[in-house]
């Protein structure tokens, strides 16, 4: 048999949870002796889009047995799913729940199916949290992801339903980074309610925003002449090994989420159906945890 050969599209190179999600692909294509190709989309749709299209299409060119696709957007790329499997070419999805699985399983032999974080309960799980960190209530910058990206509006909702009613959350956006996070705190930073209000809490829907977010707001305590936001602690989400979960134990996160990365899950599932025909179920959730466990969080108000 040929040596099977598979696409993986990420968001973007500049994040550590899809660095993560290249190193667990790589690892795993190193076990099972198959080759992976990467691209990034820069989180860009249209880009991420024109790329797959590009190779999909190509006549000559590469072509992959499977595509694993992390979205930047919530639809999922469902017409360039579909060209993918008029090609014969798998596809996955990671990290979205996507409405059209079922419809395009029904159309071909190739493996389709999904593999996502819990988004909604690592939502549930930052709320708990909150609730840990401020039993008596308290304000909470919350720093979420991309408007058009489902897994940041899970979270969201998650977060809402766990949340005690004592905690009063404003929302900013970022783009899944420390210096999209750092510019957000910054522009919330030069309004007039942000000034007079108080802050006990920043939480970020990934560690990296949680990072930026802290750098920027100790900039503006340094150069305070009465340091505001000394006593502000910080939580995020990914709970790396050398990233979130160190952050955490140095006491530069109040808390963290451990979100296992899932292209080597995928990777595995792909090489078990096509050297075996082994049926891959439709959707499978991996299980985020709190880092360190909610009971063990102690309070910072």
């Amino acid at each position: 048999m040929e040596q099977l050969q598979f696409l993986l599209s990420l968001t973007t190179d500049d994040n550590d949870y899809q660095r993560e999600q290249l190193a667990a692909a790589e690892k795993t294509a190193r076990e099972q002796r198959v080759s992976v190709k990467t691209i990034h989309a820069n989180n860009d749709v249209v880009e991420q889009s024109q790329q797959l299209l590009e190779i999909i299409q190509s006549s000559k060119g590469w072509r992959p047995h499977a595509i694993i696709l992390e979205p930047v957007s919530g639809t999922g790329l469902p017409r360039v799913a579909e060209a993918a499997i008029a090609a014969g070419i798998g596809w996955v999805v990671l990290n979205c729940d996507v409405d059209y699985i079922a419809e395009l399983r029904s159309k071909t032999k190739a493996p389709v199916f999904a593999i996502t974080s819990d988004h909604l309960e690592i939502g549930r799980i930052q709320g708990r949290q909150f609730a840990a960190l401020l039993p008596r209530g308290g304000s909470v910058l919350y720093i979420q992801g991309p408007s058009g990206n489902l897994a940041a509006k899970q979270r969201t909702m998650g977060m809402e339903e766990t949340k005690p009613a004592n905690v009063q959350v404003r929302a900013i956006r970022g783009q899944w980074t420390e210096a999209s996070a750092s510019q957000a705190v910054a522009s919330w930073l030069r309004l007039a309610t942000a000034r007079d209000s108080g802050l006990d809490l920043v939480a970020a829907q990934d560690d990296e925003m949680a990072m930026g977010a802290r750098k920027t707001l100790e900039k503006e305590t340094s150069e305070a002449e009465q340091p505001k936001w000394s006593n502000v602690a910080f939580t995020g989400v990914d709970g790396l090994p050398m990233q979130g979960q160190v952050w955490v134990k140095k006491g530069l996160l109040a808390a963290t989420i451990i979100v296992p990365a899932n292209t080597g899950a995928a990777l595995e599932m792909l090489v078990r159906f096509f050297q075996s025909g082994a049926q891959v179920p439709e959707r499978t959730l991996t299980v985020p945890v709190s880092f360190p466990p909610i009971e063990q969080l102690k309070s910072i108000g």
